[in-house]
């Protein structure tokens, strides 16, 4: 099977033929930052990286960029609110935005181009569409003339009356035209700006993107990204700008974009207090469960989040890495089939559980295809082991250790003094070293457990049982002795 993508430019699954054989050239806008991402933000990264995990499958070359906006209002909002300089905050939370992106399984694009490195570009496409006829300076503004390309509008499909109203633009007193946007615009006071033929000033949200694309993937390339949000303005004016100013050139071949996502059936919103971050999330479940959960609706599809669906993601997961162990990862032609066809990932979902089925009755073949199949959707990357003594949460629940010296005094006696300090000193440490301590001292709980129940101090073996799976730490006794997992 080949394949075949949604196409939003001509609403329709096209089989995908890149521009060059054996290359790909993809481009998906990133993000602005100036505050930690959200899920929504999330989304269409994780969506992106099985598109892109796939592309590399079965092309040789695939280059694939994602932007970084660091010159926005937005920014300059929050400079402005928080009294932090602007690049501390860009390089702050670009940093976090990495993290957090790594731990949900994204893999880093091939280049991330900051808008503030390519100015100069952005300048020069401008100056392109004003010797054209296409854009205008006014009141130190340059503006795109939305009149002069008879194709504005086609990748939206939006009327006139629609896209004013969808684009909010300022309807300000230099403009044409109240559709024209901005190109570039004056900057005052703190706010950061550059040296061009219209004066001190900083380029718009929309002619950084098509600069990026252009540097990085030529003219014309082959797919470009984003969320559904993005189709109007943004990409409507990435086309229309990019077109107009090199000879009508097509910009971006195939347009793919993830639907909406909602927050237990709600918009997530700022006024409702909705709004989740991916970092607080992590501190609940492993990066694995929250990618399964966003996968589990098909990218087109509005997303509805819930605490449910990450609950039965991380159940799924746990059965996965029960029935796969560490087998070999292997090629699922099944799964391919199904994320070549429109990235069908609830397809792809269905046959890794028939899998796991099979996987579960000793089936090596498909214990193998399990983690081959799941590894190309980006989840079941860390060793079972490792999974189940939940190397992939970022904070870990110590809890029960505070609850020995109670019932079992003589427990927290025997504890070595070094664990008791590092405990102390919890909050300093980093994620490796708290699962360092965590496994420390759960295996001396189980070694205390062993000695109770050696001497037949079955009580005390139970305490220690009941504590840890208050932990959601499950001991399984075997011939060789005593292991442990972690449990949803």
């Amino acid at each position: 099977m080949a394949l075949s993508l949604y196409n939003t430019r001509t609403r329709e699954k096209q089989l995908f033929e890149p521009l060059s054989p054996g290359r790909v050239g993809m481009y998906v806008c990133g993000p602005t930052v100036y505050d930690f991402a959200h899920v929504g933000n999330a989304r269409p990264v994780v969506v992106f990286d099985v598109l892109y995990r796939l592309l590399k499958t079965s092309y040789e070359h695939v280059r694939y960029v994602r932007n970084i906006t660091d010159v926005d209002d937005k920014i300059i909002a929050a400079a402005e609110k928080t009294g932090e300089k602007i690049e501390d905050i860009t390089v702050r939370t670009t940093d976090a935005y990495h993290e957090d992106m790594a731990a949900l399984g994204a893999l880093p694009p091939d280049i991330e181009p900051r808008a503030t490195d390519h100015v100069e570009q952005m300048i020069a496409m401008t100056e392109r569409l004003i010797a054209r006829g296409n854009a205008y300076e006014a009141d130190g503004h340059v503006l795109f003339a939305v009149a002069t390309d008879e194709n504005y509008g086609k990748l939206s499909g939006r009327n006139r009356d629609e896209m004013i109203a969808g684009a909010r633009v300022e309807v300000a007193p230099y403009k044409k035209d109240p559709a024209d946007f901005v190109l570039w615009k004056p900057s005052t006071g703190n706010q950061p700006g550059w040296d061009s033929p219209w004066g001190f000033g900083r380029p718009g949200w929309h002619i950084e993107c098509s600069a990026m694309a252009r540097e990085y993937l030529g003219l014309t390339f082959d797919i470009h990204g984003g969320g559904r949000d993005l189709v109007f303005p943004h990409h409507e004016n990435e086309v229309a700008q990019s077109t107009c100013a090199h000879d009508e050139a097509e910009f971006a071949r195939y347009w793919v974009h993830n639907g909406f996502l909602t927050v237990e059936g709600e918009k997530m919103s700022k006024s409702i207090g909705n709004v989740l971050l991916v970092r607080d999330l992590l501190t609940k479940a492993p990066g694995e469960a929250l990618r399964l959960n966003m996968l589990s609706t098909h990218y087109r599809q509005p997303l509805d989040w819930t605490e449910e669906g990450v609950s039965q993601a991380r159940k799924i997961l746990d059965r996965w890495y029960r029935a796969a162990g560490d087998a070999e990862p292997t090629t699922c032609e099944a799964v391919v089939d199904a994320l070549e066809d429109d990235m069908n990932t609830p397809k792809a979902i269905a046959v890794l559980h028939e899998l796991a089925n099979a996987a579960s009755q000793g089936d090596a073949v498909a214990a193998g295809q399990l983690r081959g199949g799941a590894n190309l959707m980006g989840v079941l990357l860390n060793s079972a082991d490792a999974w189940f003594k939940g190397s992939g949460v970022v904070e870990y629940d110590i809890s029960f250790m505070n609850k020995l010296a109670e019932p079992l005094p003589e427990i927290a006696n025997r504890i070595d003094s070094q664990v008791t300090a590092a405990i102390a000193k919890w909050d300093e440490m980093t994620d490796e070293q708290q699962g360092t301590i965590y496994e420390l001292c759960i295996n001396l709980l189980i070694d205390f457990r062993t000695l109770a129940r050696e001497h037949r101090e079955f009580k005390t073996s139970d305490i220690i049982r009941d504590l840890l799976l208050d932990a959601n730490i499950t001991l399984e006794d075997g011939a060789d002795g005593t292991t442990w997992r972690r449990t949803s």
